[in-house]
């Protein structure tokens, strides 16, 4: 999905030219020329970078700023405007702004700024939860989700789903299975445990995640 990119600029030459070029490097552009359209369009969490100009009509981009950060908007921001003076810029950055340019600007500097500050916004996932299309479960708190919706699990279905997604896609059998979750000392345990296992995650997780390998095992796939 392309990164949704807010553009303030009044200036119709500059802001036909920004567009043109954002949208020929990949993203969703919406230009807007007014500061409270600005700050409206903003505030809506729609967008994953804005673009602003300092000398919009209405209401500054400095003000736009300032109303965005004490909204508790966390949307990077690029000042891009042909005000260079030190105060300026300053006062830019210590409002909140994550970078600023000059006007005039080269292009491939802005979107090589714009690529950043994207990057940088981007959530790091947690590397010790596990995930698989839209499964997920975090085994020191025992939280598991499928597409964002919590799912409540017994402890060994817990062990259970966990194996499944330290092993995405691979087969295992239920000796393999008895071993990993439930341990040596009931490696000689009947697998039919494995299989009541395996149904009550199908029930709880939807029938598709856990597919029967005929003569195998069982084996995780996208539900």
């Amino acid at each position: 999905m392309s990164s949704r990119i807010l553009v303030a600029e009044d200036e119709p030459r500059i802001a036909s030219f920004v567009k043109k070029g954002l949208v020929g490097a990949g993203f969703e552009v919406t230009v807007v020329a007014d500061g409270a359209g600005v700050h409206d369009h903003a505030v809506t969490g729609g967008f994953d970078l804005l673009v602003l100009d300092i000398g919009l009509p209405g209401m500054d981009g400095f003000e736009v700023l300032r109303r965005l950060r004490a909204a508790g908007s966390a949307v990077p921001v690029i000042i891009l405007t042909a005000r260079d003076s030190v105060h300026d810029t300053v006062a830019g950055l210590t409002g909140g702004a994550d970078d600023y340019m000059a006007k005039p600007f080269r292009f491939e500097e802005l979107v090589a700024r714009i690529r950043l500050r994207l990057e940088r916004a981007r959530p790091v996932p947690d590397p010790d939860v596990l995930t698989f299309h839209g499964l997920e479960l975090d085994p020191r708190t025992r939280h598991v989700s499928v597409h964002g919706r919590t799912v409540e699990l017994s402890a060994r279905e817990c062990a259970l789903a966990e194996t499944f997604l330290r092993h995405p896609g691979q087969v295992l059998s239920r000796d393999q299975l008895l071993r990993l979750v439930w341990g040596p000392a009931e490696s000689g345990a009947s697998s039919n445990v494995v299989d009541v296992y395996v149904r009550y995650l199908r029930r709880k997780l939807g029938a598709g995640w856990i597919a029967t390998v005929r003569g195998a095992g069982y084996r995780l796939e996208p539900g």
